[in-house]
């Protein structure tokens, strides 16, 4: 059900995650949100820090905001994106380097590199019994965001499918790892229709499996099969949410994790089997591959469509005409009432700074302006673009001419002087 984005053209967002302020130092550490919160100081920095979030995503333009994922610990390459839920479910324990029998061949990378640091650094809990809720507080985490604007604010969370990746199964409970991300989906289920009860009409679930391995194990494997089962019950009863899939090629500490990072093989799953209304792509990084395949959909669309209009791992802040630009090429193939604009992933997860996330998020709502307004659509009004909001405004002096304009004089009488020598 599109709850948020049914009557808006080109809307604006970002894809969640959000750098924290240097002074927001504080992390959870597998706590209870309560437990933490009863500590004056981490509850004072939590709720600051969400608010100049929340007033960054507004100042830059954007039409739909997150909650930036300040509930994750502040760890080692974004580690706390998956542990989060792991941390806090019934059915885990301890903190263990994955062991090679069990790490994925995706995650396997050569000395010397920092995937390899990553993914070989990382701990995990390993699986001691059967897996079952308990409360991870999102209802609560959204009602801290969303009560600080009245703007949507659409909450994310790590699929439980990709949690899979990480798993030792030291129980007899579990004979494979299938029965694991099984009970982790009706887990994840009832925390997502706990927060919809909290009034959350906008929820987005990150990165289900199915293009990794779509391209490993071809679309039609029973693996893909279930992994479009378990992602379907992880999200059953949320038909009145707008849903969100988002999907990348990866992003701890910025970094692409696959080196075939086609759609092709997975782009119906996505559209017509897996439950949504809304696919976010990684486009931007990839120079817009795979755009074209919409094209066959483009009057018939399932779904929306949300490209990344800017890159989560370059740190060049883009300008709102290149974006447009991303815009415009995304249209050949996707009509605008089906198209939404966001970042390729989040730009936390010991990402980039806040103030390159900033540019990098205005220039999106900056883009959707200029081509709403090329469709004969009102632009958004955004503070960022206003002139006369800039914290710092050039005086119109009537001073001596500067430097540069001396040095362009000078310039000019060098070639008029080199013209007479010559005639």
């Amino acid at each position: 059900m599109l709850t948020v984005t049914k009557d808006v053209i080109l809307p604006s967002t970002v894809t969640g995650s959000w750098p924290r302020p240097r002074w927001f130092d504080v992390s959870m550490w597998g706590r209870p949100m309560d437990t933490c919160m009863m500590d004056v100081h981490f509850r004072e920095k939590f709720q600051d820090a969400m608010a100049t979030m929340i007033s960054d995503e507004e100042r830059a333009g954007l039409d739909i905001l997150t909650h930036g994922d300040f509930h994750c610990d502040e760890d080692m390459a974004g580690r706390a994106w998956h542990h989060y839920p792991l941390q806090r479910w019934a059915g885990f324990h301890g903190d263990y380097l994955q062991s090679e029998d069990t790490r994925s061949e995706w995650l396997k990378y050569p000395a010397g590199t920092l995937l390899h640091e990553i993914y070989t650094g990382w701990r995990w809990p390993h699986v001691v019994d059967k897996i079952e809720h308990r409360p991870l507080d999102y209802a609560k985490i959204w009602r801290i965001a969303q009560a600080k604007t009245r703007s949507p604010v659409r909450f994310g969370t790590c699929c439980s499918q990709v949690m899979g990746l990480f798993l030792d199964i030291h129980t007899k409970r579990y004979k494979d790892s299938r029965e694991v991300v099984w009970d982790m989906a009706v887990a994840m289920n009832k925390e997502l229709l706990a927060l919809r009860d909290a009034g959350c009409k906008c929820i987005q679930i990150e990165e289900p499996t199915f293009h990794f391995m779509a391209n490993t194990f071809g679309k039609d494997s029973g693996t893909v099969k279930f992994m479009v089962e378990c992602f379907n019950r992880e999200v059953q009863g949320l038909d009145d949410v707008e849903l969100w899939i988002h999907t990348c090629w990866g992003n701890p500490n910025m970094q692409r994790v696959m080196e075939n990072t086609s759609y092709a093989a997975s782009l119906e799953i996505y559209l017509f089997e897996a439950k949504g209304d809304v696919w976010t792509i990684e486009t931007c990084d990839r120079n817009f591959k795979d755009i074209e395949l919409f094209g066959r959909y483009k009057k018939d669309l399932p779904k929306k469509v949300c490209i990344g209009g800017v890159s989560h791992r370059t740190l060049q802040a883009d300008r709102p005409a290149e974006v447009a630009d991303r815009i415009r090429l995304a249209l050949k193939h996707i009509e605008p009432e089906n198209l939404i604009v966001s970042s390729d992933c989040g730009f936390g997860r010991q990402g980039c700074n806040r103030e390159i996330a900033f540019y990098k998020a205005s220039a999106i709502a900056q883009g959707c302006n200029i081509v709403r307004q090329e469709l004969g659509l009102p632009a958004k009004y955004i503070a960022a673009a206003d002139p006369q909001l800039q914290m710092d405004i050039v005086p119109k002096g009537k001073g001596k001419k500067s430097v540069g304009g001396i040095g362009a004089q000078q310039g000019q009488a060098t070639k008029e002087k080199k013209r007479r020598k010559a005639g």
